[in-house]
């Protein structure tokens, strides 16, 4: 991980950075050898780098089996994504630059909400729109989505559509639609204020949507 955000295009430069931080590598889980390029580069070339990305989604499904203690209200998986964004040093992290004097990645997290940990995460460069990233998001069927608004787009929604899943997300800018079924709740005591099915009417709108 430390190789890949510092940009290290050779296992040399790596071991080169890690022996100049020697005192700090018991404290980094290194152990207090010291680390050779011989060793690393054997390591690197016979271990099939699926297997830590196999490992840490079982770990993750051992999680969210251990932390759900209580049915939740729907059925099916409820997930939130969203997007945080970590400044680097320009002149350290140059293959990361996004703005003219910055640099930085960004974290993209599908929360699981029941369980309260991530399920998906996905790293790239911070000038990587989010809504780019729901290409990659590994939707389930019968599962709920939490979008904010910056992930309006609907093409994208409609891809959750069919597979039997649902999405939730605000609303961004004057979409046109007509109400086909539903009534306003206001008084409620959940917090609800309308239950209603719509049909989209603009053209632009209905052509995105439906592809």
């Amino acid at each position: 991980m430390f190789g890949q955000l510092y940009g290290c295009e050779r296992l040399r430069e790596l071991v080169n950075v890690i022996t100049a931080h020697s005192r700090k590598a018991y404290h980094l889980g290194f152990g207090k050898k010291d680390i050779k390029l011989a060793n690393l580069a054997k390591a690197n070339a016979n271990r099939d780098s699926r297997i830590f990305e196999e490992f840490a989604n079982r770990l993750i499904e051992i999680a969210q089996s251990k932390r759900i203690n209580a049915p939740f209200e729907l059925n099916g998986k409820h997930y939130a994504f969203d997007s945080t964004t970590i400044d680097l040093c320009l002149s350290i992290f140059w293959w990361a630059k996004f703005r003219s004097t910055k640099s930085g990645i960004k974290a993209l997290t599908l929360f699981d909400v029941v369980a309260q940990i991530p399920a998906y995460i996905n790293i790239t460069s911070a000038n990587v729109h989010d809504t780019q990233a729901m290409d990659d998001i590994p939707y389930k069927p019968n599962a709920y989505y939490i979008f904010d608004r910056g992930n309006f787009d609907l093409a994208r929604l409609y891809k959750i559509s069919i597979i039997n899943s649902y999405f939730i997300i605000r609303q961004k800018g004057r979409l046109q639609y007509k109400i086909v079924d539903g009534e306003d709740l206001v008084g409620g005591n959940d917090g609800v204020i309308s239950d209603q099915t719509i049909e989209l009417t603009g053209y632009q709108s209905e052509k995105k949507y439906f592809g």
